[in-house]
């Protein structure tokens, strides 16, 4: 792969790909087909802090630039992109936190990752998906405490998490900017998990709802301020886009590579089927297409590291990264020709995971929006 990384990086990385190709990659073929979360393989994660990766420095995390552990979770999704979905969704649950919370909030979320724990991010509701403003979560004040009711859906990391911090109005009247956020931790009395989503891809990672009912949570639980909520979310998913177009460009890398030892060793008319000129150009359209994935989602990050603006960028690495991870895994397909319709070969398993990511954290058609939006301008 093409990153730039620093040298701690790379020492990592390759701790990394020798974690993967001996713990993940093929234990998670029959995960794949049970469901069941790996719980062994993220044990051995948390040992190596695989999972804190994005706590800052400050906080008693690694210190890497984004640059450099984008590097580390792009191998990780060449193995397998639901567990590296799932060690980029606990840092997705940390950022509220990191981007609206105040020192103490930061320090104990922190430190819950750092001792092995999960977070999970809870904005998605049954009605309220590209469309977070129709959300019907409540929180109300009550003394010292605020009482949320509500049910999230389709959380990622939802039943594993050691805390989630999730969007509820605190003044309905007020639409969007009626949306605050919250931190709570597991345990907390009235939250709970429901439906476990049997998914068609990404199987590794653990996907269900996260159910308030009557659940009270400390006053001081509140992220920033009433009313602050959707901002915190909206650059919460600014940075996660780009982390999802680095798995992406990782599943559609893991497409190239396996079409091309295939390819080297399949034998039609006597010669190698990559002897074919038709398939070499398949595989060099995969190359241009991750290559340029890779560089977008390295520039988004490395204008989050210098504190820059972000938005389109971010989207431009999410949206083009997850269209191209399905067009390899498509065409990684059909270099293997009917094999690649078989589960017994690994290429179908990459589509089936590809998918998703055109549609989490956004969906590229609302994508598509924000960058036109940036480009055009409101008018």
């Amino acid at each position: 792969m093409a990153y730039l990384i620093s040298d701690e990086g790379a020492e990592l990385l390759e701790s990394v790909k020798e974690f993967c190709k001996n713990e993940v990659q093929e234990q998670c073929k029959e995960y794949d087909r049970s469901g069941e979360w790996p719980k062994a393989i993220y044990d051995k994660a948390i040992e190596m802090q695989l999972h804190s990766l994005e706590v800052p420095e400050e906080f008693g995390g690694p210190g890497l630039d984004r640059v450099s552990i984008a590097a580390l979770i792009e191998q990780m999704a060449m193995a397998d992109a639901g567990f590296a979905t799932t060690i980029s969704a606990s840092g997705l649950g940390m950022k509220p936190v990191l981007i609206g919370g105040n020192e103490a909030q930061k320090k104990r979320a922190c430190e819950i990752i750092l001792k092995g724990g999960f977070g999970a991010f809870g904005l998605t509701e049954p009605g309220a998906g590209s469309d977070p403003a129709a959300g019907k979560t409540v929180a109300v004040k009550d003394g010292d405490s605020y009482v949320l009711n509500g049910r999230k859906c389709f959380i990622t990391n939802g039943g594993i998490a050691d805390f989630y911090c999730v969007t509820a109005l605190t003044d309905k009247s007020k639409g969007v900017k009626g949306m605050s956020m919250f931190y709570i931790e597991k345990g907390t009395k009235g939250l709970s998990t429901g439906h476990e989503e049997d998914k068609m891809g990404i199987r590794t990672s653990n996907t269900c709802d996260v159910v308030m009912e009557d659940c009270r949570i400390p006053a001081e639980n509140l992220l920033g301020e009433e009313g602050k909520g959707f901002g915190i979310a909206m650059k919460t998913l600014d940075q996660a886009r780009t982390w999802m177009g680095c798995v992406s460009a990782g599943i559609a890398q893991r497409a190239m590579d396996e079409a091309i030892a295939y390819g080297k060793q399949r034998i039609q008319f006597g010669k190698p089927v990559l002897k074919n000129q038709a398939l070499q150009f398949k595989i060099a359209d995969m190359a241009i297409k991750i290559e340029t994935a890779r560089q977008m989602v390295s520039y988004a990050l490395t204008l989050m590291d210098k504190g820059l603006p972000h938005t389109k960028e971010s989207a431009i690495a999410k949206c083009y990264a997850s269209d191209i991870a399905m067009e390899c895994a498509s065409e990684a397909i059909q270099i293997f020709g009917g094999y690649g319709y078989s589960r017994e070969y690994p290429v179908e398993k990459l589509l089936r995971d590809a998918k998703i990511f055109q549609i989490f954290e956004g969906t590229n058609e609302v994508q598509r929006i924000v960058v036109a939006r940036d480009t055009i301008g409101r008018y």
